[in-house]
C-alpha cells in the first residue's frame, strides 16, 4: 500500500512514517520544512520527502493520504485532496486501526513528562525481553529510532505484542478535534498529571479533563489505570467514572487518597520503591543518565507500575532503569567549557520549568559558588498567548540569574511584555528581543562553576552550541 503523509517531519508523524515503512508499506511524505535530523532519519529508511504542499503531489496517486494536525484548511494539497474526493485519514486514526488493533497498548498521558515516561517504560519492557513496539515523541538515547513496529514475544502466535505510545491530548486533525489519545485504546494507561495547557485549542482545564475522561472510557475492565494520586484534576477525571482497575502513585506527603505506589528518596535522585506499604526495590540511576528531580522519580515510579501490570517484577523494572538514558533535550549536557556546564531542556510550561530548575538544583546543590543561569524562550502556543505569563517568575525563583528571550517579530513573537513579566524577579532577571545581545549578557555573567540551563521547545536559534563556542 502506498501512503503519502502530510506533515511528515514532525516527531509524531515521522514516527508513523517509520512504523508504516517497517510494516511493508511504500511511504512518501511532505512538509513545509524538510531538514535534518528527521529528514535524514526518514530518507535512510527509503522514504521519499517533498518540500512544501504543492497540489501536484496528488499525481503520486497514493492509496491513502495520512494527514498530520499541522495541516489546516487552505493548505493547497489538502484542498486538492478534498476537491477530488481522494481518500484521507488522520495519523492517530490510521495508527489505531492499522497498527495498534489487537496489541496490548500501554499509553502514557499527561501535561508533562510524557516523552520521558514513555521512554522509561519502553526501556523497561525492552530490557526484560518483551521487544515492544513504540512511538516516542522525542529521540530516546536507549534506542536508534524514535518509533518501531515491534514484534510478538516468544514462539507462540498468540503471544502478546506490546506497544508503548506517548498519548498526546492535542487535537487529532483539522477534521477531528478529539484528542489524539482516544484512537489508541490502551489496556494500560498512565495518567501522569493534568494542568491547563494548549490554550490555542482548550478553553479551560475542564475541557482537558473531559478529553482525559474520554481516554479513561476506552480502557477495558481488564485493563488498568496508573494515576498520579496527588493531582486533584486527575481525581476529578476518575470520579466521572472508572471501569477498569486503578492504582495510584505519589510521594508520601502528596496523596489525596491512599496510593499503592510511593517512594523514599535516596542519593543522586535515586529512590526506594514502596508498593502497598512495603519496600520492594531500589532505583539507582547511571551517572550519565541525565535524570534529575522529583518529577523524574515520579515518572519512573509510574513506568514501574505500568510494567508491573504486564508481569514485569518491580525488581527487574528497577534494574532496567539503572541503565536508562534520558531522551535528548531532557537535561541534556551539551558541553562543558572553562568549568561551565551547558544543558538543553525542553521545558516550556511554568510547571515544567519549575521542576527542571528544581531537578538541577537538587543535583548541583546550593553552594554559593554553584550558580544556575536560566536561559528561557517561552515559545509554546500557550506561552505566546500570555495565558501563564504571571506564573513565570515563581517558576524561575530557584535560578540565580535569568535571561529571557522573546522575539518582537515573526511567527514566534510574544503578544505580551516579557520584561514586565520577569520584573518580580528583580535585578537577577533580564529580558531580550535580540539573541546576540542575550548571548553577550550570558557570556559576561558566566563564571567557572556555573550551570547554564537553556529551556525551549524549539530550536532557540542554536543558542546552546553558540554559547559553548562563545565561552571558550
Amino acid at each position: 500500500m502506498h501512503l503519502h503523509i502530510l506533515g511528515i517531519c514532525g516527531t509524531f508523524m515521522g514516527g508513523i512514517a517509520a512504523i508504516a515503512r517497517q510494516a511493508g508499506h511504500r511511504v512518501t511524505g511532505c512538509d513545509a520544512n524538510v531538514y535534518p535530523p528527521m529528514s535524514t532519519q526518514l530518507e535512510a529508511q527509503g522514504i521519499e520527502l517533498i518540500e512544501g504542499f504543492s497540489p501536484e503531489q496528488i499525481s503520486l496517486k497514493p492509496d491513502l493520504f495520512i494527514i498530520g494536525n499541522v495541516v489546516s484548511r487552505g493548505n493547497p494539497l489538502m484542498e486538492a485532496i478534498l476537491d477530488q474526493g481522494l481518500p484521507y485519514q488522520s495519523g492517530p486514526q490510521w495508527l489505531g486501526e492499522q497498527v495498534l488493533q489487537g496489541k496490548h497498548v500501554l499509553a502514557v498521558a499527561g501535561t508533562h513528562g510524557k516523552t520521558t515516561t514513555t521512554a522509561m517504560l519502553t526501556w523497561i519492557l525492552q530490557a526484560n525481553g518483551l521487544e515492544p513496539g513504540y512511538l516516542i515523541g522525542g529521540v530516546p538515547n536507549n534506542f536508534d529510532v524514535s518509533a518501531r513496529l515491534g514484534q510478538k514475544t516468544g514462539d507462540q502466535t498468540d503471544a502478546p505484542h506490546y506497544f508503548v505510545i506517548e498519548a498526546d491530548e492535542y487535537d487529532t486533525a483539522f477534521f477531528d478535534k478529539r484528542s489524539k489519545f482516544v484512537h489508541y485504546r490502551p489496556r494500560t494507561a498512565i495518567l501522569n498529571n493534568l494542568e491547563f495547557d494548549h490554550a490555542d485549542i482548550f478553553a479551560d482545564i475542564t475541557a482537558i479533563e473531559t478529553q482525559f475522561h474520554h481516554l479513561v472510557r476506552t480502557v477495558p475492565s481488564a485493563g488498568r489505570l496508573i494515576v498520579n494520586g496527588a493531582e486533584q484534576s486527575l481525581e476529578r477525571v476518575v470520579q466521572r467514572g472508572c471501569w477498569s482497575s486503578l492504582e495510584r502513585f505519589a510521594l508520601p506527603e502528596q496523596s489525596i487518597k491512599t496510593q499503592e505506589w510511593s517512594l523514599i528518596d535516596t542519593a543522586k535522585d535515586g529512590f526506594k520503591v514502596i508498593y502497598q506499604g512495603q519496600e520492594v526495590a531500589e532505583v539507582c540511576w547511571d551517572e550519565d543518565a541525565s535524570v534529575t528531580g522529583r518529577h523524574n522519580q515520579l515518572n519512573a515510579l509510574a513506568a514501574i507500575a505500568a510494567a508491573h501490570h504486564v508481569g514485569i517484577s518491580v525488581k527487574n523494572a528497577a534494574k532496567a532503569l539503572g541503565t536508562f538514558k534520558n531522551v535528548k533535550r531532557r537535561m541534556e549536557v551539551i558541553g562543558r567549557v572553562n568549568g561551565i556546564t551547558i544543558y538543553d531542556d525542553f521545558a516550556h510550561h511554568p510547571t515544567a520549568i519549575t521542576t527542571t530548575v528544581d531537578g538541577l538544583r537538587r543535583r548541583v546543590g546550593r553552594d554559593a559558588n554553584t550558580r544556575i543561569l536560566a536561559v528561557l524562550e517561552p515559545r509554546s502556543n500557550t506561552m505566546k498567548l500570555g495565558v501563564m505569563k504571571s506564573q513565570l517568575p515563581d517558576s524561575l525563583q530557584d535560578a540565580d540569574l535569568v535571561f529571557g528571550y522573546g522575539s518582537a517579530t515573526g511567527k514566534d513573537a510574544l503578544g505580551w511584555d516579557l520584561k514586565e513579566s520577569l520584573a518580580p524577579l528583580g535585578s537577577k532577571a533580564q529580558a531580550f528581543d535580540d539573541l546576540n545581545l542575550l548571548m553577550a549578557a550570558v557570556k559576561q555573567a558566566a563564571k567557572p562553576g556555573d550551570h547554564i540551563l537553556v529551556m525551549s521547545n524549539g530550536g532557540f536559534g542554536g543558542v546552546h552550541r553558540k554559547l559553548l563556542e562563545l565561552l571558550k
